[in-house]
């Protein structure tokens, strides 16, 4: 029986981090069984970067957003110039956008002016939104209950608490599971792996950021999504066979993608 495609659902592979080896990264993934990769651009500089990289490779898909951190640069004219690009065909999904605490790029204010835009423009286009969180779950949760109705999305690279997760999924959002689900310190991640329905997850590297472990303190790269389906199995009880077709096929349901 053939085995279960992966997807990662959420990487940076537009990052200068794999200029020197991307195309070997991309085939690395293939061969560890990951058929589509989505790559986030964060911020404007990227955005024609990560399109590229899709129209070059059909097994490469696109999130366009702006970061959080860097919710200083949204202006009218990159609103205009993300909506343009929100229509090319490569794209899945509106994102990063959300609210971070921990580096503060940008405002408080700022931060949820810019994600409050991102969710109208994800409402208006129909597209799924991807949301960056950190230390900053509660507020997220306020503002997708005030702002994100009629929109669907995942919370990526969750880091919450149960509590967090089950609000997110009662608001239409998935959770995107990292390598954190792999560390010692992320009991709470494993936690939400356990608690969160299955057809409400997904599975993704981030990368070139937080690899999972035996990778801690190296470049991340979508093949260790793998790693990744593996921690998910182990925590619910079930094959990492159950879990690439489930997270497939709930990634394939959300960002509408072959």
């Amino acid at each position: 029986m053939t085995q279960p495609a992966l997807i990662d659902s959420h990487c940076h592979l537009n990052a200068p981090q794999f200029d020197a080896d991307r195309a070997a990264v991309i085939e690395r993934a293939v061969d560890a069984g990951v058929r589509l990769l989505l790559d986030v651009g964060t911020e404007p500089v990227e955005w024609n970067r990560s399109i590229g990289l899709a129209r070059a490779d059909t097994r490469v898909r696109c999130i366009l957003g702006l970061h959080p951190n860097s919710a200083r640069l949204w202006s009218t004219d990159v609103s205009n110039q993300l909506v343009h690009l929100l229509a090319s065909p490569q794209v899945a999904a509106l994102g990063e956008t959300g609210l971070d605490y921990y580096r503060l790029g940008a405002s408080a204010e700022q931060q949820r002016q810019v994600f409050i835009a991102h969710l109208e423009i994800a409402r208006r286009l129909a597209l799924p939104v991807v949301i960056h969180a950190r230390e900053a779950y509660d507020d997220i949760l306020e503002v997708l209950a005030e702002h994100g109705r009629g929109t669907r999305g995942v919370l990526h690279s969750f880091a919450g608490t149960v509590e967090h997760a089950e609000r997110a999924v009662e608001l239409g959002y998935s959770i995107g599971i990292s390598g954190p689900a792999t560390y010692r310190s992320g009991a709470n991640v494993r936690e939400v792996v356990a608690a969160v329905p299955l057809d409400r997850l997904l599975i993704e590297t981030d990368s070139p950021y937080l690899p999972p472990h035996p990778h801690r303190g190296k470049r991340n790269e979508p093949a260790h999504v793998a790693l990744i389906a593996a921690a998910v199995a182990e925590q619910r009880g079930l094959t990492i066979e159950d879990v690439a077709r489930a997270t497939s096929e709930n990634a394939t349901l959300l960002f509408g993608l072959p």
